[in-house]
C-alpha cells in the first residue's frame, strides 16, 4: 500500500499528497488552503472532470444531471447525503450535461440522471436513475468490490 494519495482540489485544481494514516477530512489544499473535502458534491466543467478522474488516487462518483431534469433534483440532495457520509474515502462530483455536452457525448451518457464510478482514471460501473443516498452508497461499494 502507498504511504500516501494523491487528491485533486476542488478549488484550485492542485494535486495534493495525502499521507495514509493521517485524517483526510481534515486535509487543506497546499496552493489555496481550501478543505480538501467538504462533504458536498462539487460542481465540475468538463476541464476540472478530467483533472478529478485522471489525477486522483481516491474513487470519483460522478452525477450527470441538468437542470431542467425532475428525476435529477429529487437525487440532488441524495446525492449529498451520500458524500456527508462517504467523503474523504470518495470523492463526489456533478456534472452538468447541459453545460458540458462534449463530454457528455465522450462519455455516453443515454439519460440523466446518470451516476458514473471512476477509479484509477478508469470507469468502472455505471447506473442511470435516481437513487437514495442509501442505495447510491450500496450500488458504489458492490460497484469497488465488481458486483454492481
Amino acid at each position: 500500500m502507498s504511504e500516501h494519495s494523491h487528491v485533486v482540489c476542488t478549488a484550485c485544481g492542485a494535486i495534493n499528497r495525502l499521507a495514509s494514516g493521517h485524517d483526510a477530512s481534515a486535509g487543506k489544499c497546499g496552493k489555496c488552503g481550501v478543505a480538501l473535502f467538504s462533504g458536498q458534491p462539487t460542481d465540475v466543467t468538463a476541464a476540472q472532470f478530467d483533472r478529478q478522474v485522471g489525477k486522483s488516487d481516491i474513487p470519483v462518483l460522478v452525477d450527470v444531471w441538468a437542470p431542467w431534469c425532475g428525476p435529477c433534483r429529487v437525487m440532488g440532495p441524495q446525492f449529498a447525503a451520500a458524500a456527508e457520509q462517504a467523503e474523504p474515502a470518495m470523492r463526489f462530483i456533478k456534472l452538468n450535461s447541459d453545460a458540458a455536452p462534449d463530454l457528455s457525448t465522450r462519455l455516453g451518457i443515454r439519460s440523466i440522471p446518470t451516476m458514473l464510478l471512476f477509479e484509477g482514471g478508469r470507469e468502472v460501473a455505471r447506473v442511470s436513475g435516481a437513487m437514495s443516498s442509501s442505495d447510491i452508497l450500496r450500488w458504489a461499494e458492490n460497484a469497488r468490490r465488481g458486483q454492481a
